[in-house]
């Protein structure tokens, strides 16, 4: 009778494996996220989750493709200086640059109205309003006009505020906008301050299928839980081959492995398992011989802590320095990550033609708790009998925060507070969902040490994160992306400078420079490079990990289950 039980059980067992890893199908695929969405407003949201949703909604004038190539995405033609669609002009002694670009005559929006200039325009003009919050403003803010030809409204002349080199990069991130739905909202709510956030379609009424111009739209959404989308009826490209796609937020990065398991998603994103996760899933599903694989891609995505400059303590570099000197990166990376991850200098990743390691132009922070000691000893910070740190009566204490629910990000946070209780720094760690962190922590600066990632485009300009005009404040409608609040000069001008140079060594050169700023000054703690991953069903094609700022999800057309 016992042994009759235990085959029943085990007959079970294995009935269950074999429901649970059925192959996934073109009727359907569920995709596990582990981080929160912010905004489904492409101009708006500055989360990498946001993206991921972004990209399979919506298309953009250039598309960095897998290949890391720029590519025409909704026009017809990249504007080159050789094709004659761009021109270096002369206005009053400066010189600036102007392009022409001709949207393809099959775009348009989900509801079948054509997509023209007149929506460039628009979303151009959302941009710049100061009542609305976005994070990339200066892609905006270089275009000092936008003219519409007389006998084809989807052919437009971008003229640049100045002669810019990576015109065609800045167009990767200029999001579109569909006027004949949102301008009445807009013109209503523009002088309130986040007054069109809240009251956008992309808010109100997020399924609206006139908000999307990319291979699918929004069928369905429940915030905090999944998203639904179904194939683009007016999409101009090729058709998507999978009918639904549901994007399931698995906050818990600890139980995605099961929720795959139990069949609940198909594939784990690149927004998934943290990387320890991602190499013991690996070993397992070789071993258990099932229907999947883990992929893993070196990346340009760069995982850092945000230090804010208007702390007290914060703004002595001598402290700034000293939490450098203190952490042991080559064993933080070791111990947690095997080493397949490395320690970060500054914040060009090894992928980029700019990277440098070279000392000349990196200053690097060797481990030495004794040195950092030293450091803080000379800021007048002294060590009491409790083995913290105080300044005129007042503790060394600094707030830690990131995105509550991230495993890797939490490791990393217990680990560094080790390290800094050492030397005498109190850290108390306070995460928050991402949504909060994000949409209101960060943007807002209100943070001590913020710890999180940036991605970005190879040859990328800094200008959104290091440049002084990008400091996020209530005055600007809290946009940019310098949160640290570094305020350099010097970076400032090396920024002006990259933009108009168009001599690559030359830009290369500025790029070291800014390296040697950057790594100086320490407004931000390098912490490490990452590899992206993520878990895929064996029969789903076309699927590739581009490992820069445009997620897996921008070639989402291609991808079929066979």
């Amino acid at each position: 009778m016992k042994m009759t039980r235990t085959l029943i059980a085990l007959a079970a067992c294995v009935g269950l494996m074999n429901q649970v890893f059925a192959k996934a199908t073109n009727d359907e695929l569920k995709i596990g996220i582990a981080q929160e969405f912010d905004s489904l407003n492409p101009i708006l949201s500055s989360m990498v989750a946001s993206s991921y949703i972004r990209y399979l909604v919506n298309r953009r004038l250039t598309n960095l493709d897998s290949n890391s190539k720029w590519q025409p995405q909704i026009v017809k033609e990249l504007p080159t200086i050789e094709n004659g669609l761009a021109k270096i002009i002369t206005v009053d002694g400066k010189k600036k640059i102007v392009t022409t670009w001709e949207i393809k005559d099959a775009v348009k929006w989900g509801d079948g109205t054509p997509l023209t200039c007149q929506d460039i325009i628009f979303s151009r003009e959302v941009a710049l309003s100061n009542n609305v919050s976005i994070p990339e403003r200066e892609v905006y803010e270089q275009i000092e006009k936008i003219d519409v030809d007389a006998k084809n409204s989807k052919k437009c002349t971008f003229t640049y505020q100045k002669a810019i080199w990576n015109y065609v990069n800045q167009q990767g991130t200029f999001y579109l906008l569909p006027k004949h739905l949102e301008e009445k909202i807009f013109d209503k709510f523009k002088n309130q301050k986040e007054g069109y956030e809240k009251n956008s379609n992309y808010t109100k009424n997020p399924t609206n299928p006139g908000l999307y111009n990319g291979p699918y739209v929004v069928s369905g959404l429940k915030l905090g839980d999944n998203i639904t989308l179904v194939p683009n009826k007016h999409f101009y490209g090729e058709a998507p081959k999978i009918k639904r796609i549901i994007i399931k937020l698995i906050p818990n990065t600890g139980t995605l492995e099961a929720n795959l398991r139990s069949g609940t998603v198909d594939k784990i994103s690149v927004l998934g398992l943290t990387f320890d996760q991602a190499i013991s899933l690996e070993k397992k599903i070789k071993s258990e011989n099932v229907n999947f694989t883990v992929s893993f891609e070196p990346s340009t995505v760069y995982e850092h802590i945000d230090l804010n400059l208007d702390n007290p303590i914060l703004k002595d570099i001598k402290v700034r320095k000293a939490l450098a000197t203190a952490i042991d990166k080559e064993q933080l990376v070791k111990s947690l990550f095997e080493g397949k991850q490395p320690a970060a200098m500054h914040f060009i990743t090894p992928k980029d033609p700019w990277y440098t390691d070279d000392p000349m132009f990196v200053t690097t922070y060797r481990y030495s708790k004794r040195q950092a000691a030293k450091m803080l000893d000379e800021a007048g910070w002294k060590e009491d009998k409790d083995g913290y740190r105080y300044k005129d009566g007042k503790k060394l204490s600094l707030n830690f925060m990131t995105t509550a629910g991230n495993k890797t990000r939490e490791a990393v946070q217990v680990y560094l507070q080790n390290q800094w209780k050492q030397v005498g720094i109190e850290i108390i760690i306070k995460n928050e969902p991402g949504r909060v962190f994000f949409g209101e922590t960060t943007k807002k600066r209100r943070f001590d040490m913020a710890m999180y990632a940036w991605v970005a485009n190879p040859e990328n300009n800094p200008r959104s994160t290091q440049h002084s005009g990008m400091i996020s404040s209530e005055k600007n409608g809290w946009s940019g992306q310098n949160y640290p609040g570094w305020n350099n000069p010097r970076m400032d001008k090396l920024i002006e400078d990259m933009d108009g140079e168009f001599n690559p060594k030359k830009r290369i050169e500025l790029a070291a420079e800014m390296q040697k700023l950057y790594t100086d000054e320490l407004p931000v703690l390098p912490l490490y490079y990452r590899t992206d991953n993520a878990v895929v069903p064996k029969n789903l094609k076309n699927f590739k990990i581009p490992g820069h700022q445009f997620s897996e999800t921008n070639e989402v057309e291609r991808w079929t289950l066979e």
